[in-house]
């Protein structure tokens, strides 16, 4: 940063000229290439095209337009006004502007980083489509400090961009290992010597209510096979019913605080835990209330060894699901009481550590995104010299 004041200190300490696009680019557009025409003819150059995932990349073909140092923006849709720098051979789609620097005066990655940030603010959302046609990028003023100035900003931005990526990759390969490491210990745990029971010998099962309620904006959570997922009952999400039908769906028995709910259909054998809120329970799912240690029994129903059991058991040709006499036979192991505590504590801490990583890889994601965004805006801030200056 000290380097950049002082070449712009040195170089550029009254402001920089703004120039138009068409000042310093020859602006073109891609031509009209279909899926059927990419497979048709795959190889190994890229054909980009208006879509931001895989880089805007929709596939590879055997042949290329252009070569060298480019941008691309998206001019139709969704996601008109996104801006890529291209490098190498490659071809672009009829919905990909391309903009090739003549002007000696600017870097290709300089104007990428610019564009990044001016480009969105062009776009015509009207008519329910988006636009920023070629015409319209043309007029888009930019900073043209001196080349040395340019240089040393795509330095400084390109440096902080490899550093988040580094970053990211380094946060989801611990989340990976310390997931793998996770279910290694968790498989191992569940195979020490020890008695082996059906689920109906160590917990009460209580099946659903098979009626359809009438939902209201307000009310109690009836959670459903929707909601069976990622461990803990998320009620906020659920569709709620008055009172009236929640003593209904509860007459038989009430869930309590970390009972633990099975799905019966479609994604059949998910199982999560009842927190604090009262709730009841939708249609295909069932209650368990464990006689043995809660989150032993939890972890153990929600590991491979039962997921397996579970899948070579269902019932039905077409349409499987899972009976609640399957649920009652499901075999689980049933070691000392002290050793079921032992492996919870042990399994519940491999959990925590991993949920933490995993909700804290968007966050820290979303931070060095907002603080790239913070400094890039102010590294491409310039005051415009005026002609007299």
């Amino acid at each position: 940063m000290n380097k950049l004041k002082e070449l712009i200190n040195e170089l550029c300490p009254n402001g920089v000229k703004y120039k138009n696009i068409q000042e310093l680019c020859k602006i073109s557009r891609g031509k009209v290439m279909s899926k059927d025409f990419i497979k048709s003819n795959a190889g190994e150059y890229p054909v980009y095209s208006s879509q931001t995932e895989n880089n805007g990349e929709l596939g590879k073909i055997s042949t290329y337009d252009f070569d060298g140092e480019y941008l691309t923006w998206t001019t139709d849709g969704a996601n008109a006004g996104s801006v890529f720098y291209r490098k190498g051979k490659f071809s672009v789609t009829n919905v990909c502007g391309l903009l090739e620097v003549k002007n000696k005066v600017m870097i290709p990655k300089f104007l990428y980083y610019v564009l990044s940030i001016e480009a969105p603010k062009y776009v015509n959302a009207g008519m329910g489509n988006p636009k920023l046609m070629s015409n319209v990028m043309a007029k888009i003023k930019v900073p043209v400090p001196p080349l040395e100035v340019q240089c040393e900003i795509v330095h400084i931005l390109d440096d902080f961009t490899l550093l988040s990526a580094e970053l990211s990759a380094e946060l989801s390969a611990e989340l990976k290992a310390r997931r793998k490491q996770y279910e290694y210990y968790k498989e191992k745990l569940f195979n020490l010597e020890s008695k082996e029971k059906k689920l109906k010998d160590v917990a009460q099962i209580y099946d659903s209510l098979h009626a359809t309620p009438k939902y209201v904006k307000q009310g109690y959570p009836m959670i459903r096979v929707a909601d069976v997922k990622f461990g803990i009952v998320n009620s906020r999400e659920a569709l709620k019913v008055n009172e009236d039908t929640f003593k209904r769906f509860t007459s038989k028995y009430e869930p309590q605080k970390e009972d633990i709910i099975i799905s019966r259909v479609g994604s059949f054998g998910n199982v999560c835990i009842v927190g604090e809120e009262k709730i009841c329970l939708g249609q295909n799912t069932s209650i368990i209330h464990p006689l043995i240690n809660k989150k032993y029994l939890y972890f153990y129903l929600a590991s491979e060894k039962v997921q397996s059991w579970i899948k070579a058991n269902v019932n039905g040709a077409g349409y499987k699901s899972l009976t609640l006499a399957n649920i009652n036979e499901i075999p689980i192991k049933v070691p000392s009481d002290k050793q079921q505590e032992e492996i919870a504590n042990i399994l519940d801490r491999f959990e925590k550590l991993c949920n933490d990583i995993s909700e804290g890889l968007p966050a820290e994601i979303e931070a060095r995104q907002k603080q790239y965004e913070y400094y890039r805006d102010k590294l491409l801030t310039f005051k415009e010299l005026k002609v007299n200056e």
